[in-house]
């Protein structure tokens, strides 16, 4: 098995707190609202949302992909982290054991933050994976936080 790592930092204006709030605790209710094209809905089959729970994400039309299981793997509210681990499921294409992501949210002294995220891609047997589809992976996270960090600044009471 192979592991490719791909990291990504995004700066933003929205205090930290708020960040995580809308990236981890109430990503399965704002993503389909703001990204429908990309995530329809998130369903919890097992688990209350902290570690162990096991949800189910179904892609909306404009995805290639049409839904994955994901497992949360660590949940520290406190300080602003959290771990997932996509399981099974069509974005695993067949090459992929498994892909972990990696979130921490961190307060910078301007009152926004950074969004660190690291992408843990572990591949079945020697298969070599392109560039084309780490730096795919990476632009649809950051295409995320994007779309959550423009909603939270358009809509300061959500």
């Amino acid at each position: 098995m192979g592991v490719i790592t791909c990291d990504a930092e995004l700066t933003s204006s929205v205090p930290a707190a708020r960040m995580f709030e809308a990236v981890v605790l109430d990503s399965d209710n704002l993503i389909p609202k703001i990204m429908p094209q990309t995530i329809e809905s998130v369903e919890i089959l097992k688990g209350d949302g902290g570690v162990g729970t096991i949800k189910l994400v179904n892609f909306g039309e404009g995805s290639q992909f049409k839904s994955v299981k994901h497992r949360v793997d660590a949940l520290d509210k406190e300080n602003f982290k959290h771990s997932h681990s996509i399981v099974e499921g069509d974005v695993l294409m067949g090459i992929f054991e498994s892909i972990t992501y990696h979130i921490e949210i961190v307060a910078t002294a301007d009152g926004g933050c950074i969004c660190k995220n690291r992408s843990i891609y572990n591949t079945k047997g020697d298969v070599q994976i392109t560039e084309e589809k780490i730096k795919a992976g990476k632009e649809r996270t950051v295409a995320m936080f994007k779309a959550i960090e423009a909603y939270l600044q358009a809509n300061p009471d959500a």
